[in-house]
């Protein structure tokens, strides 16, 4: 299958993070690829990463980036597809905020959609999201997994009941 979402971050110890967003994913049966882009370190690479994405048939690009996490933005800046940033707490981090605010506070014409930090599997959960709105079959599968969340509170909602 060809990749319809694009996975990618600034470096391999953002990997742990960033299989939650692969994972989920795999769940909805959506064909990803995955790969490190450095905005800093590659920036002919990011570029390239982004301009030639829709080409290849990704339909959303997920970006992990932690400290400065000029990744996400970076990318939207090369393209009109839609951008989730996760901002990733990492050892050069200010406890993540310095993420999670890069990547937030986009200037206005650059939109990056920002989940909470370390968040992979919501940025992909969104993007099984996005691509659900012109597939009936997926946007099944959310509401079946949506169903499955209220299924697991309620649960908890008896079990806590009986303590």
């Amino acid at each position: 299958m060809t990749p319809t979402i694009g996975i990618i971050m600034g470096s391999e110890s953002d990997l742990p993070v960033m299989q939650a967003a692969a994972d989920i994913l795999i769940k909805f049966g959506i064909a990803y690829e995955l790969t490190i882009v450095s905005a800093h370190r590659t920036p002919d690479r990011m570029r390239t990463y982004a301009t030639e994405a829709k080409g290849k048939g990704i339909k959303v690009i997920i970006a992990g980036a932690g400290g400065a996490a000029h990744l996400p933005g970076m990318v939207a800046a090369y393209t009109t597809l839609p951008v989730i940033g996760v901002p990733v707490r990492s050892s050069n981090s200010i406890d993540g905020w310095d993420s999670i605010l890069s990547i937030l506070q986009m200037p206005n014409g650059v939109p990056v959609a920002t989940v909470a930090l370390n968040a992979a599997k919501n940025a992909g959960i969104l993007a099984a999201q996005i691509l659900a709105t012109a597939d009936e079959a997926l946007a099944q599968q959310l509401v079946a997994y949506k169903t499955q969340l209220e299924d697991d509170v309620m649960t908890m909602v008896e079990r806590v009941e009986k303590k």
